[in-house]
């Protein structure tokens, strides 16, 4: 599974996505989610399992969920559960924080 760099540095992402927020960006072709808690920066897939909104659009809390803009339905960033058991879990991609850079692990 190839490392793919995101940002050049943890600063500048977080320049980008502000504390509460996500951002979508592309990786080797494919649409992630890059979301901010006070905990750090997560990495999931940017569609909503329940009807497919970007996560992107939406906002995450301090319990380290990200909240659909569409239904409210939450998503635990580290374990991808949705937090009533109401759809499948979320797609989380591994996300490193290196010197050189902000890099996300996808599956080949």
């Amino acid at each position: 599974m190839p490392w793919i760099k995101l940002f050049e540095s943890e600063a500048q992402a977080k320049s980008q996505i502000p504390v509460t927020r996500s951002k979508a960006v592309v990786a080797a072709g494919q649409e992630i989610c890059i979301a901010h808690t006070p905990s750090g920066l997560f990495a999931v897939e940017n569609l909503c399992p329940h009807l497919g909104d970007a996560l992107s659009r939406g906002t995450t809390n301090y319990l380290n969920e990200i909240i659909c803009p569409w239904h409210s339905y939450r998503f635990h960033l580290i374990s991808g559960e949705e937090c009533k058991g109401r759809t499948r879990p979320l797609v989380r991609y591994a996300l490193e924080v290196r010197e050189d850079g902000v890099y996300v692990q996808l599956p080949e």
